[in-house]
This record gives structure tokens, C-alpha cells and sequence, in this order.
């Protein structure tokens, strides 16, 4: 056979394949229009496999250099395009990272997507974000039976810790995993010390002169059972301990982590025979809503009742309110950098990485109500 003439031939073939294949698709409209040529059509043309043609267009070895060649020739012909998504699953990899997260509106969980969104991308990740109701529904889409290897490489788990046995099934089908606000050893986790945070609260408002202080927590009937306020609690609980302070239980209320649920809980606390000259809530949101309470009752943050959250939300700023500064978009960017370090095969600590808090005061705290004058 003269040199070149295979590839002529191929040529040839794949001119014939073209004309056949810009003339076999009908769209709905009845309109005839060519379609995409497929990794068949050029293995066909070329006279090779599907499976050549895959190494081929993806630069991988064993391909020798004169199929390689008329491989590429064929395809441009046929303006073929290689599907990403079948690429990365043909060398066993989606090209994908997933964000599990129990609440896809809250403004915390928000912020820790986008961070986690905006590593994927520098990485040239899909993203992939799930909201999970309950832990049943989080164990479900663990379970192997979901086949998640089929669509993730990685997941960060957003306050939602994985069992042992979860975790161990995700390795098993290389899907690798991280988490935020909770910790599953062996495993990169990024989390605050809630704990600590709670005692700053109780530290800060002690400090002004409060002796009656209220509690705004989160969810009464919590399905997903968060470490978060439970830790939060118990140190608000022990940083008044230790300052020779006790929290009512009449002056803890559960808040449901929004607005309303906060403003709700404070009305709450507000009819209470001896309402707080303080509160700690346990987000912003909810302290939002506990301004929102005491405007409506003529009462002022800061004078009558001193109000502290936890986030610092952009709107903090406007209302002045005093919170808990924690960065939270970073640690939904530190989680995924770690996670894809873990993919890369060349994971850091396996140790919680702490995310860091501080105080910052503004105008909703104040020094507590003289005899007299308090809500």
C-alpha cells in the first residue's frame, strides 16, 4: 500500500461518514439538521476501536503514532469533539465535587458553598451542591447503593458528620471526603470551636454587668442532631459558671436559626415575669430577629437589652450589632482545598483545622440596666 494511502482511505471514509451523518437526524420541528458525530462514528472511519479512538483523542500511551495521527485526522474531519464528562468517567474520574448541606437558604450555609464553588472552579471542578433534610436522608445518599462514585469525586460535608462505616464505604469507591463544622476521624475537617463561642458570649455580657442573660438557640426538633448549638450552649453554659452566673432554663428558647424564629423566641422571653437585660443568640439571623422584637416593644439594644449573635453577617454592620466574627466562606474554601489534596493523593493534617473567631463590639451591648430601668 502506498504511504498515505491509509490515510487517504480514512479520509475518504470519514467525508463518506459525514455526509451520511448530516443527514440522519430530524429535530421536532421536522427540520433535517446534521448531528453531533459520536466516538463511534470516528472509530468507524478510522477503522480502529472505540477504545483506540478514546486513547487516541486523550493523549494516553499505547496508541501508535501513525494511528494517533489518523485518529486526529478523522475526527477533525468529522468535527468531532471529545464529551468531557465521558472522558473524565472513562479514566475513572467524574470531574466533579459535591457539597452536602442541610439548609440550602441559610445565609451560613450559603456563604460555605461559595467558597467551596469558587476552589472547584480555580481547580476546574464541577460543582455539585445537595441539600439534605434529615440524617437518614444524608445516610442514604452515603450508602453505596446510591452509587454517588458515579457522580462525584470528592464531598465536603457541611455540619454533618459521616459515620465510620459512611466513611469508610466512600474511600472504598474512591470518593474522597472532608467536612465543615463537624469532624470524622481520618478525614480533613475545618471547624470553629463553638464551644469557645458560647463562652465568649457569656464572658462579654458578664463583663458589661448582666446577671439575668437569655439563650437563643436552634432548632427545638432537630432531625439532623447539630453539634453546633449543643456546644454553643454548653459553653455559653460554662463561661457563666465560671463568672458565678446560672442560665435559667425559663430563659432559653429555640429560634429555628431564622429571622423569625428569632424575633419569635424573644417575644418569648420578653413575657417572661423577669425577661433578660441580655441574650446570646446563636446567629445573626436570629438576632436580627430579636431587634426586630424589641423595636416593636420600644425597647433599646444595647440600653435595655443587650443583644450579642454569632457570624457577622453583612447586615451586622447596619444595625450594629455586636457578634462573633467567624469566616465562613473560608472555611467552605479550606475544606475543599484540603479535600482536593486528599484527591491528589498528598492529604495534610487529619486533625481538625480550626477556623478563626473574634469578637466584635458595636452598639447592640451595653453596660446592664441600672434598678428600675431594665425590660
Amino acid at each position: 500500500m502506498p504511504p498515505g494511502h491509509a490515510g487517504l482511505k480514512a479520509l475518504t471514509l470519514a467525508s463518506e461518514g459525514t455526509a451520511k451523518i448530516m443527514d440522519t437526524i430530524t429535530d421536532s420541528t421536522g427540520a433535517r439538521r446534521p448531528r453531533r458525530a459520536t466516538i463511534e462514528d470516528v472509530a468507524n472511519a478510522a477503522g480502529v476501536s472505540v477504545a483506540t479512538v478514546s486513547r487516541a483523542v486523550r493523549g494516553l500511551p499505547n496508541v501508535a503514532p501513525s494511528t494517533r495521527e489518523r485518529v486526529a485526522e478523522v475526527a477533525a474531519s468529522l468535527n468531532y469533539q471529545a464529551d468531557p464528562a465521558a472522558s473524565r468517567l472513562a479514566a475513572g474520574r467524574t470531574g466533579t465535587i459535591t457539597v452536602m448541606v442541610p439548609h440550602l437558604s441559610s445565609w451560613y450555609f450559603s456563604h460555605v458553598i461559595a467558597g467551596a464553588e469558587a476552589v472547584s472552579a480555580e481547580a476546574g471542578y464541577d460543582f455539585l451542591v445537595i441539600g439534605v433534610g434529615s440524617r437518614a436522608e444524608c445516610s442514604r445518599l452515603l450508602d453505596e447503593r446510591y452509587h454517588l462514585e458515579r457522580r462525584t469525586d470528592g464531598v465536603v460535608l457541611v455540619n454533618m458528620p459521616a459515620s465510620d462505616d459512611e466513611a469508610a464505604s466512600l474511600r472504598t469507591r474512591g470518593v474522597s471526603l472532608a467536612t465543615v463544622g463537624s469532624y470524622t476521624p481520618g478525614y480533613p475537617s475545618v471547624r470553629v470551636d463553638d464551644f469557645a463561642v458560647g463562652v465568649m458570649a457569656a464572658r462579654h455580657l458578664v463583663a458589661l454587668g448582666h446577671r439575668r442573660l437569655g439563650l437563643i438557640t436552634g432548632q427545638g426538633d432537630d432531625p439532623m442532631n447539630f453539634e453546633v448549638p449543643q456546644l454553643r450552649h454548653a459553653g455559653f453554659v460554662k463561661g457563666l459558671a465560671d463568672l458565678g452566673r446560672q442560665l435559667d432554663p425559663a430563659l432559653v428558647a429555640s429560634g429555628d436559626f431564622g429571622i423569625d424564629g428569632g424575633q419569635e423566641a424573644m417575644a418569648q422571653l420578653l413575657d417572661h415575669a423577669e425577661p433578660p437585660t441580655a441574650v446570646f443568640a446563636m446567629s445573626d439571623e436570629m438576632a436580627f430577629g430579636v431587634l426586630m422584637e424589641l423595636e416593636q416593644r420600644n425597647l433599646r439594644p444595647g440600653g435595655d437589652v443587650s443583644v450579642i449573635g454569632v457570624d457577622d453577617h453583612e447586615f451586622a454592620r447596619v444595625v450594629a450589632l455586636t457578634t462573633i466574627s467567624q469566616q465562613v466562606a473560608a472555611q467552605g474554601a479550606m475544606a475543599t482545598r484540603a479535600l482536593l489534596a486528599a484527591m491528589a493523593g498528598t492529604p495534610g493534617t487529619m486533625e481538625p483545622v480550626p477556623s478563626p473567631v473574634r469578637l466584635v463590639e458595636r452598639a447592640t451591648t451595653g453596660p446592664a440596666p441600672t434598678a428600675g430601668t431594665s425590660a
